[in-house]
């Protein structure tokens, strides 16, 4: 093997790598370093992020960890597009908690979370019926959650929201880890969905996308 392709197994394709303020997750609110990795192979109908579906370039993983000491930030999110379909996100995530970083991994749920190194702490969506893609989740991913995860649902419609409550109290989610609502920006209003929450008196946290709100939703690099 010649030295270009030595190179490219030590490499991620990167849409892009920004310093901002955590907008989701129990994590909201703190400064964070956000790694964007390219490719994802949902279509979820409200995606924000479809920039991200084939954008970017490749980085090694020293550049990419250099430029992630830059920013003087001990909180790092991996995200997407889909960071898991990138086989060299594994050691990444490895290296970054090697570093002594907080790091949290944003995965859409339909891929098998079993080889995240113990120390991340997995964020993973389960797509509601309004994203198009609710027959994708991979169910396997919830016998593997510790009270270290988080479980997200972005909610579209009532039918989401009562489908989201099945699925809490059928896996007993809120046994696992931290259980969190998100309705869908511009598409449910945000009084709808905690107004459910407090009538059904679910054990859960209400969401939103904070970033969205500081500055212009289709604003890249926030």
């Amino acid at each position: 093997m010649n030295s270009a392709s030595d190179a490219l197994q030590n490499t991620l394709k990167i849409n892009e790598i920004f310093y901002s303020i955590q907008g989701e997750s129990t994590f909201a609110g703190r400064p964070c370093i956000f790694v964007r990795l390219t490719y994802c192979n949902l279509r979820c109908t409200y995606c924000d992020t479809e920039y991200a579906f084939h954008e970017g370039e490749e980085r090694t993983l020293q550049q990419i960890m250099q430029e992630i000491k830059e920013y003087a930030c001990d909180l790092v999110e991996i995200t997407g597009g889909e960071p898991l379909i990138q086989k060299n996100v594994y050691p990444l995530m490895t290296n970054l908690a090697d570093a002594g970083y907080t790091v949290l991994l944003e995965t859409g749920g339909h891929l098998n979370i079993a080889q995240v190194d113990p120390r991340v702490r997995r964020i993973v969506d389960i797509k509601c019926p309004s994203s198009g893609e609710s027959d994708k989740v991979h169910w396997d991913n919830i016998a593997l959650l510790t009270d270290l995860d988080e479980v997200k649902f972005v909610i579209g419609d009532r039918e989401d929201y009562e489908w989201a409550k099945a699925i809490l109290e059928k896996y007993n989610l809120n046994e696992r880890c931290p259980v969190l609502f998100a309705p869908v920006f511009g598409q449910l209003k945000n009084k709808h969905l905690a107004e459910w929450i407090l009538e059904d008196r679910l054990n859960v946290r209400f969401q939103l996308q904070m970033h969205k709100y500081i500055w212009p939703p289709e604003q890249r690099g926030v």
